[in-house]
């Protein structure tokens, strides 16, 4: 037998916990995903990416393209939500939870890299050595496919992944490795016949129930789409929306019922991501921006896109009156 199948999946899972993630769950890599590559391809045919073209990297359909010693997936997601609300008021610009604090992608990548090599100093008696691999939003991962494949939660009409315990609110990451470890069961699916996410937003970007059009999609256009201006279908309907969008999660009955406090401080917001004001936004300076926003998410929003989402809810803001 090779000894490589011996490593303890529930050693493996309570160190992940140890480090600090939420939850954590293991997906055997075994040729059977050919459901959810056909999925895919059926959703960039109709290119619902936009002009998000590395969603089409062969990569993302066959998991061995990335690493071709993969035998297991152990999923991991960490809560982000806090309990701050945003202010009312046309004024104020609205920027989505995820971004409110520090970076995510340095939060995780330093506790899956610690999990990583925590990995590969276990003891076996194969001449085989451990490898392990880990990506947090940073690679060609269906990370949210995997996270159901390993019982994390559910992915959910809004596209989202969706926990019992925390709702949509958490961020996932994945560790690849050869190691050939005792998988979860997948998660059953847990909408029922809800489609308020559907009805809530306001571009109709959710086409149908499980799939989502990048082409009217808010926190697209606020993040990715690089034009100097939006589409106006989507300038006219961003209520406010200056980096990225949660409608589809604040009307979630999960996230209203099951939403905690994270227990990361790094996930806290800066003061300014709370109520920053559009007409402030639509004239920051390149080097204001710079300051304002370190080592945050924010960032891949380049100051001219910001200015340009704050400038777009304030033209459609005056047309209303």
């Amino acid at each position: 037998m090779d000894k490589l199948t011996l490593v303890n999946s529930s050693k493996i899972k309570e160190k992940a916990l140890e480090l600090g993630f939420h939850k954590v769950g293991i997906a055997a890599v075994d040729g059977e995903m050919q459901v959810k590559k056909q999925q895919l391809e059926a959703w960039l045919a109709l290119g619902y990416h936009a002009d998000m073209e590395w969603m089409a990297s062969p990569k993302r359909q066959d998991i061995r393209l990335v690493m071709p010693e993969v035998r297991s997936i152990i999923c991991v997601a960490l809560n982000y939500y806090t309990a701050y609300q945003r202010p009312s008021g046309k004024e104020y610009a609205k920027i989505s939870r995820y971004a409110w604090g520090r970076d995510y992608h340095k939060v995780m990548h330093k506790k899956l890299k610690a999990l990583c090599s925590w990995l590969q100093t276990q003891k076996h008696n194969s001449s085989e050595s451990i490898q392990a691999r880990y990506y947090a939003d940073t690679g060609p991962v269906q990370d949210k496919v995997w996270a159901q494949e390993a019982g994390i939660g559910w992915v959910a009409k809004n596209g989202n992944v969706i926990t019992r315990e925390y709702g949509s609110w958490v961020f996932l990451g994945e560790v690849l490795t050869n190691l050939q470890l005792a998988p979860d069961k997948p998660h059953a699916q847990h909408c029922g016949t809800c489609t308020r996410c559907l009805e809530a937003c306001p571009t109709s970007a959710i086409t149908q129930p499980f799939v989502v059009d990048a082409n009217r999609c808010i926190a697209y256009h606020t993040i990715e789409n690089r034009a100097e201006k939006l589409p106006s279908d989507i300038a006219n309907h961003l209520e406010g929306w200056v980096a990225g969008c949660d409608i589809c999660q604040d009307v979630c009955p999960w996230n209203q019922r099951f939403a905690c406090a994270t227990d990361v401080s790094e996930f806290h917001p800066y003061p300014q991501n709370l109520a920053p004001k559009l007409v402030e936004l639509s004239q920051l300076p390149d080097k204001e921006w710079d300051k304002r926003f370190p080592a945050s998410a924010l960032r891949r929003i380049k100051p001219e896109m910001l200015r340009r989402n704050a400038r777009a809810n304030l033209e459609a803001f005056q047309r209303e009156e």
